[in-house]
């Protein structure tokens, strides 16, 4: 069997090959662009704790702002980190420091405000407005929570909804932040759901009252799993108001971790997941479930040696015209599987494959080393290289 290379490897061979494609100072990228100030932090606990980033440059209603389609976490050919808003061809209009490696953004309904997680096992979350270019106050973890990387806003854009964890345990936790108004800047966590499982990763909405989760199961310390042999993956619903379960699915193997979600068009979701077992086996890595059915989960279809090629690990996926494209950064590569068949119908290399989201009829997919798909379903397929080394996920304005 071929060898993979591991995540840090290539990621260290992505650094080499895109040093020389540095970001040119954004005011040159596209002129009178706005910036978004980066913010300063204390290291408090528990609370907002840095200074209001100050808006440069044009308003909200400028052109470049008009253009905004992607916005995503990225590594800086400085070894830095942060959330960059580009156009659709991955061309950046803005970024913003981090003060670590980012993961998932969530985006508010009808608003503009974008909300960054810190990857697992994460200190930080940054809301900031991709409108305006402001960034709010960062909201560090207290001492005994970590956030898991991803969030989403309720469907009126009044609340986010983080995963999280117990520390010492790895007991998920779902944090209900309310927002203050635009202006204001403020983050306040008003409950946390909890009962549900270990290790939660992406969350997403079913619907308008219903959190879909996807508990990894896989309890931690830093990132080095404790409890292969006994974990206990499972997609949860909660009811976003209460915190009440209200349906939950399981997969026959039990060491595949359930990592990634999104929301199909026929309102199945669609979880990508990453497998904990033994590194020659094929174990399928995309399943359907549909909320009030409970019981397993549907997994998608594919040959044991494709299974193989994603290397064990899915990351981004979203649904367009009854097909469904998920990536492998591990594996180096995307594939788009036919859903009402759940048949794999195109399997392609794209190094270092990270972010997917829907735009304009077209799937806009990602990459660590810069490249920028647009896929018009099923196959057809136009590639732009950016000067952005895209991380894991990103979200469509």
């Amino acid at each position: 069997m071929q060898l993979m290379v591991t995540d840090q490897t290539r990621r260290r061979l992505l650094f080499g090959a895109l040093g020389s494609v540095a970001l040119r100072p954004l005011s040159a990228v596209v002129a009178g662009s706005t910036l978004l100030g980066g913010c300063s932090w204390n290291g408090g606990s528990g609370a907002a704790n840095s200074t209001m980033g100050s808006a440069r440059g044009i308003s909200a209603n400028s052109a470049s702002a008009g253009q905004a389609a992607i916005v995503g976490c990225s590594r800086q050919p400085d070894g830095g980190y942060s959330v960059v808003v580009a156009s659709d061809d991955g061309a950046p209009l803005y970024q913003m420091a981090l003060p670590d490696r980012g993961h998932g953004v969530a985006l508010q309904p009808n608003g503009s405000l974008a909300a960054a997680f810190s990857r697992r096992p994460g200190s930080y979350l940054q809301v900031f407005d991709y409108r305006q270019g402001r960034a709010w106050p960062i909201y560090t973890a207290p001492s005994d929570r970590h956030f898991y990387g991803h969030g989403v806003f309720s469907p009126d854009g009044k609340y986010l909804y983080a995963t999280e964890g117990a520390r010492q345990t790895s007991q998920g936790v779902i944090g209900v932040y309310e927002l203050g108004g635009s202006a204001s800047g403020q983050l306040e966590k008003v409950a946390e759901f909890s009962g549900f499982g270990i290790g939660p990763h992406e969350v997403v909405l079913a619907d308008d009252q219903t959190l879909a989760i996807g508990v990894g199961g896989v309890h931690t310390r830093g990132r080095t799993p404790l409890n292969l042999d006994t974990m206990q993956p499972a997609l949860v619903y909660l009811d976003r108001e209460t915190g009440d379960v209200v349906d939950r699915a399981v997969l026959a193997d039990k060491q595949l971790s359930i990592r990634h979600l999104t929301v199909t068009d026929t309102g199945e979701i669609a979880c990508g997941q990453q497998y904990r077992g033994h590194p020659e086996d094929a174990a399928p890595l995309v399943a359907f479930h549909r909320k009030g059915e409970g019981g397993m989960l549907k997994p998608l279809l594919a040959e044991e040696e494709q299974w193989l090629r994603f290397n064990h690990y899915i990351a981004s996926i979203a649904s367009l015209d009854g097909y469904l494209l998920a990536t492998s950064p591990r594996g180096n590569c995307y594939g788009i599987w036919h859903e009402a068949s759940r048949e794999l119908i195109e399997l392609r290399p794209l190094v270092d494959a990270s972010g997917v989201g829907v735009k304009d009829g077209k799937w806009l997919v990602g990459s660590g080393a810069g490249k920028v798909l647009s896929i018009y379903p099923p196959k057809e397929v136009a590639a732009v290289q950016s000067p952005v080394m895209w991380d894991n996920h990103w979200n469509i304005l």
